[in-house]
């Protein structure tokens, strides 16, 4: 299996030697192509942090983050903007969608930006759009739709590019238990469909229980890992639910 993500001892922190502080702690981990992973970890185990590097938003302290075989860490500031457009996909917990734009401009917007043959853009969002169940709302505008059809709308404004890598942020916090269902079962099957490689940051046990794998963070550090194998999506669950129970943190949504 081709590693589409690669950390190797990376670290982040903030301050000077004589005040250090550690957020991300000599992380090493890979995400082979078309793996469904999660990350998890209390409230400040550096979840969001370790996102936002793999993501290109922020810059590690030491080490190497690899995407696709090319290590961010030494892309030109000038060319991260393309790079993130051209590799990368994002789901959002607050969908960041334009309210003046249609469902359908939405989602298009990403095909425009990376200069996407005129011709077959609205081919490629008819596509995406049936996929996700949303392609009766594409005339529509965001505020006339609901939050779980909004989340589907960015979901497939993150998958419309082809991109290698997807990072999902918390991408069911922002829906109620039956939307959140339906949203995670839609990107674990685009996962196995579409052979998608997703690494997802969640504090919800039930959303986590469809990774494939699992890494969870204490204090910066990988504390544990668990691979769903062939179990089955209940007998991981409750190992979920255990290993939280033994980080004592804030992670657990019980459903």
């Amino acid at each position: 299996m081709k590693n589409i993500l690669k950390l190797k001892n990376v670290e982040k922190y903030y301050g000077n030697k004589n005040n250090l502080f550690k957020v991300i702690d000599n992380v090493s981990f890979d995400i082979g192509e078309g793996e469904f992973v999660g990350i998890m970890g209390p409230s400040g185990s550096g979840k969001t942090t370790l996102l936002n590097l793999v993501a290109t938003i922020d810059t590690v302290s030491a080490g190497n983050i690899y995407i696709d075989d090319n290590d961010i860490t030494n892309i030109k500031p000038k060319n991260i903007s393309k790079f993130r457009r051209e590799k990368l996909g994002f789901i959002f917990q607050e969908f960041n969608l334009l309210d003046t734009l249609t469902i359908s401009e939405n989602i298009a917007m990403s095909l425009t930006i990376n200069k996407y043959p005129k011709n077959k853009i609205d081919e490629k969002v008819s596509e995406i759009s049936k996929q996700l169940g949303i392609y009766d709302l594409l005339n529509k505008y965001p505020y006339q739709v609901s939050g779980g059809q909004k989340q589907r709308t960015a979901c497939a404004r993150a998958l419309v590019t082809n991109p290698t890598l997807i990072l999902a942020d918390e991408p069911t916090g922002a829906l109620d238990s039956k939307s959140s269902q339906m949203l995670i079962q839609i990107i674990s099957d685009l996962n196995k469909d579409l052979n998608a490689t997703i690494m997802m940051v969640t504090h919800d046990s039930f959303t986590a229980s469809y990774c494939d794998r699992i890494l969870f963070l204490k204090d910066g550090a990988i504390f544990t890992e668990l691979v769903k194998g062939n179990l089955t999506r209940k007998q991981f669950f409750n190992q979920i639910l255990d290993v939280v129970a033994s980080l004592g943190g804030d992670v657990v949504n019980v459903r």
